[in-house]
């Protein structure tokens, strides 16, 4: 029997059903997979011809129908990305996105008219999987179906599998209904990744490498899993440990066909640009992207070696040394964050936001006093309140789920990271401009962490990029990250090779952290300039909120009216 429907996880259905860790019931899940099921048996048959004119309801029409569209069937539990599902779908996303192209909207009003943007990007990025990217033949870690925690972005990072499981919507214990549910799901675990032997006939060795730790990495969070819920069901018992056997077998083929691959991984750089400027809205490209992470990185270095002048009489920080005082930090650094945005009059303050960073303060490490942790961890433990500040990931995930945006389009997750440069964007750039705004006076040793951060974030995305123009191998991305880093507090090679993985499989997410902040501030000196004495940032910000997370070039076009020249393109638009 053949079906179609989509697995539960960050995507559209969360913009319409509440999320399931927070107090909700295990029916939630069930009632949106067959809220999809009947969506995409309506919808699978939908008309391709181009349409002509059409209002801005039948774009939302549209969007479901695409929705259900870029979905694969699933046959037997199985999301089928096989050879011919996937020429069979190539073939038919021309119908769509000549049916997107035959709306005018030239006359629609400016927020609608980024509604019909953001489906383009979509549709666009989609060609781009088939034509370029083709993650379920040149990915093996597309393969990947298990995910305990929640990203700190609007969805995952990098491209799943439809059929992904995200353990932490659960609520444990776990009622018999969700284990059932759980059984059936990571059941299928074994079948996929037969599937996934058939389809991967790519030669991309930095990306087939790589995978090993993404299923090592599987087989760890099955085993976690397995210990947490033991002895709530036997089917779900077997269901982990065949799961697990079988991610354990997928990885000695994975080895075995390794040397083999022997080709590039990254997209080449016309085809960066392409992508940057259609999928992810973003203006630059991958030559520009080059020049900026290069002036970033320098001014990072060159700001933190006068910050270190001017402090060289004082103290340098001292690392949290145990678990009583890593809480008492975190917790005061919530606090004074919250209280500087409140006072400052940075946006405005709602009751949610303040538990929506407690809950993320994450629990102490031990380590000698000569031994360095994870980079993050080494800012952290000096002065969490610089990763505080990036953490507004979370103010911002609370937004959208107690204030999401009217448009449908714009309160469902975009589809390929759209939203990277926009997230990412955003909590970069508060680690720079609270320091502006005074975050830090009293504490002048913390203002250096915030240019180590800057320059870690330059010299990773500049590592990527030469990944993907064919200019740098894995390992001298590894390299490079690491001897660019101040400080020498990247020496982890396994973290840096995690990050250039996702940079690999993302084209624009290692850049993001740093193009969106440049974008932001770009966006502040325009609102600025416009708004004259009636500029104020707690209206800017509280105007940008309200924009929703999508790409700076919409949001700009939205706050200034100012529309960038890759937007001038078709369905009127021109």
């Amino acid at each position: 029997m053949t079906t179609r429907h989509h697995a539960e996880g960050r995507s559209m259905l969360e913009s319409r059903v509440p999320v399931r860790g927070a107090a909700s019931s295990g029916t939630l899940v069930t009632m949106a997979v067959a809220g999809i099921i009947a969506l995409s048996t309506s919808c699978a048959p939908a008309r391709q011809e181009a349409s002509t004119g059409g209002t801005y309801d039948d774009l939302l029409a549209l969007f479901d129908e695409w929705r259900a569209f870029e979905m694969p069937e699933f046959v037997d539990g199985v999301p089928d990305y096989s050879a011919r599902a996937m020429a069979t779908q190539r073939t038919a996303l021309a119908g769509w996105q000549a049916r997107l192209a035959g709306f005018d909207v030239q006359g629609w009003p400016v927020a609608q008219q980024i509604d019909w943007h953001l489906v383009r990007a979509e549709m666009n990025g989609l060609e781009f999987d088939h034509r370029v990217r083709r993650p379920w033949e040149r990915d093996p870690a597309f393969y990947v179906t298990i995910y305990p925690a929640q990203s700190d972005v609007p969805a995952h990072e990098g491209p799943v599998i439809h059929g992904w499981i995200d353990l932490w919507l659960y609520d444990y214990p776990l009622s018999a209904e969700d284990a059932a549910e759980l059984a059936e799901r990571i059941g299928a675990t074994p079948r996929i990744l037969e599937q996934a032997r058939v389809n991967l006939t790519g030669n991309a060795r930095d990306l087939w490498l790589a995978s090993l730790r993404s299923f090592g990495g599987q087989i760890a969070d099955l085993e976690r899993l397995g210990e947490r819920v033991r002895g709530t069901s036997a089917e779900l018992d077997a269901a982990i440990v065949a799961a697990r056997d079988a991610t354990e077998d997928f990885i000695g083929w994975l080895e075995q066909q390794a040397p083999s691959k022997t080709g590039p991984s990254g997209v080449g750089k016309d085809e960066y640009t392409w992508y940057m400027q259609n999928v992810h809205l973003v203006p630059f490209s991958w030559e520009e992207q080059v020049t900026l992470m290069h002036r970033e990185l320098a001014r990072a270095h060159s700001s933190l070696r006068l910050e270190e002048h001017r402090n060289r009489d004082l103290p340098e920080l001292e690392r949290i040394d145990d678990a009583d005082e890593y809480d008492r930090r975190l917790n005061d650094a919530v606090t004074r964050y919250m209280e500087f945005l409140e006072e400052e009059e940075i946006h405005t303050i709602e009751e949610w936001m303040d538990p929506a960073l407690r809950a993320q303060m994450g629990n102490f490490t031990p380590a000698g006093p000569d031994e360095l942790r994870n980079f993050f961890q080494e800012v952290n433990y000096r002065d969490p309140m610089v990763l505080m500040t990036h953490k507004h990931h979370w103010i911002e995930l609370a937004y959208i789920r107690e204030k999401p945006h009217p448009s449908p389009i714009r309160s469902a997750p975009p589809l390929y990271n759209i939203y990277d440069n926009r997230s990412e964007g955003l909590a970069t750039g508060m680690e720079e401009m609270s320091m502006h705004a005074g975050l830090y006076d009293g504490f002048p040793r913390s203002r250096e962490l915030v240019w180590i951060m800057l320059a870690q974030r330059a010299a990773r995305a500049l590592a990527g990029l030469y990944l993907h123009g064919h200019e740098f191998t894995m390992e001298e991305a590894v390299e490079y990250a690491g001897r660019w880093t101040p400080r020498g507090w990247l020496p982890d090679a396994g973290l840096v090779r995690g990050e250039q993985q996702l940079y690999l499989r993302q084209p624009g997410y290692g850049t993001s952290y740093v193009t969106g902040k440049i974008q932001l501030e770009e966006l502040i000196a325009e609102v600025a300039l416009e708004r004259g004495d009636a500029f104020t940032v707690g209206s800017f910000f509280d105007d940008y909120f309200r924009a929703g997370v999508i790409p700076h070039t919409l949001v700009r076009w939205e706050m200034s009216g100012r529309k960038d020249p890759i937007l001038m393109v078709g369905g009127g638009n021109d």
